[in-house]
């Protein structure tokens, strides 16, 4: 048996008045979602447990089968995982994005999508100037970096940048225990980067800069049994962003690097399909996650999200589903980690749209792929966590 989890980051939505009251998912051109509706388990599932906030940490966390409550310990230490950057004990792993800043709003999380290539540039200058016996900063892709604090501190209430995009940040910067050395940091930051050869470049192209990092996902270490050890599988993570990544190496799974994987709505699709199709030949299990959709949802840009949506039921799971006809049996898992509606540009805690494929055992539902179906079966997986023993062991 081959198993597979098909993840579309964010896709999930809300009607949506430019879309005729339609959400992206119902809006999208989706025919190879839709047959593994028609053909499969659609249900809900509640990825962001009562008291969690409703990042990609947690929500994968729960998808990946493990329980937010027992083993989330932060984002930043999961994206150090996939870095390569060893935490002590007593380190704690922030992550850094590079944003833009403009009379105190945020007015971009991602600094214009800058790229892995000049973010490097910045990072590396950061840390030179920045970093002392406390606290150092390591590159990573594209706005997404990290910084790590030698016997630091979790206890500084930070805010995700995405979450206050066109915002004032004074509302919202670092507080509590420890929140003054991050304040001091962040300022810093933007003292060095303001004229920043960089920046000067991406301003005279009509860009925006990246003129200033922002702190927060603070965590240290967490320590999980892996997936052979849950579930007597090995396989592969496939993703662009370093969270996911690291959550796979947590679980003891092999990621697997994909030229033209982005992480943006640029990603190469159709890549990521055939790299997992060549993992399942070897391995039992493939993680696949797509950002696109989640990024668009961020952009606040409908059309954006559908088309994300339709690259990646046309070019991810017809591609998948094709290939996968030269195994004998398999599985497929498709659903988004946790919604991010295109009314408020961040994520939301709503259940999420599932469906769960088996090629031994097609179904005739009816259904096809999106919130409303989803809803109207009536079945709920509440804790989200329990959805991979439902996809590995059909419990």
């Amino acid at each position: 048996m081959k198993y597979i989890v098909l993840l579309g980051d964010g896709m999930a939505d809300l009607p949506i008045p430019e879309l005729g009251g339609k959400t992206p998912l119902q809006a999208a051109n989706t025919p190879n979602m839709d047959r593994l509706a028609h053909e499969g388990e659609i249900g809900l599932v509640k990825t962001i447990p009562d008291g969690f906030l409703p990042g990609s940490d947690v929500a994968n966390l729960a998808v990946f089968g493990y329980d937010p409550a027992k083993y989330f310990t932060g984002r930043a230490p999961l994206e150090a995982a996939s870095m390569g950057v060893d935490l002590g004990p007593d380190d704690v792993a922030f992550r850094c994005n590079l944003v833009t800043i403009e009379d105190a709003v945020m007015v971009d999380f991602s600094a214009g999508h800058i790229s892995s290539q000049e973010a490097s540039v910045l990072i590396k200058d950061i840390n030179q100037a920045l970093s002392d016996d406390r606290v150092c900063f390591h590159p990573g892709v594209s706005y997404r970096h990290l910084m790590i604090w030698r016997k630091g501190q979790t206890g500084p209430l930070c805010t995700p940048p995405h979450d206050i995009s066109g915002m004032n940040i004074k509302d919202y910067l670092p507080c509590q225990k420890g929140a003054e050395l991050l304040k001091d940091l962040m300022l810093r930051s933007q003292n060095l980067l303001k004229d920043h050869p960089v920046n000067r470049k991406r301003i005279k192209q009509g860009e925006r800069p990246a003129n200033s990092i922002w702190l927060w996902g603070q965590g240290m270490r967490p320590s999980m049994p892996t997936f052979k050890e849950k579930y007597g599988l090995s396989g592969s993570v496939i993703s662009a962003v370093d969270l996911v990544k690291g959550i796979g190496i947590y679980a003891g799974l092999t990621p697997v690097m994909v030229p033209g994987a982005t992480g943006y709505l640029d990603t190469d699709y159709r890549g990521k399909a055939l790299a997992a199709l060549k993992a399942l030949e070897n391995g039992s299990f493939v993680y696949l996650h797509v950002e696109a959709p989640d990024e668009a949802g961020h952009m606040g840009d409908v059309q954006e999200k559908v088309r994300a949506i339709e690259a990646f039921d046309e070019k991810v799971v017809g591609t998948v589903l094709e290939g996968l006809q030269r195994f004998d049996s398999f599985r497929v898992l498709l659903m988004p980690d946790h919604p991010t509606p295109i009314s408020i540009r961040t994520h939301s805690s709503e259940m999420c749209p599932y469906v769960i494929y088996d090629s031994r055992k097609i179904r005739e539902t009816g259904q096809v792929y999106d919130e409303i179906s989803a809803r109207q079966s009536g079945r709920v997986m509440n804790p989200g966590y329990q959805i991979m023993d439902r996809l590995i062991r059909g419990e």
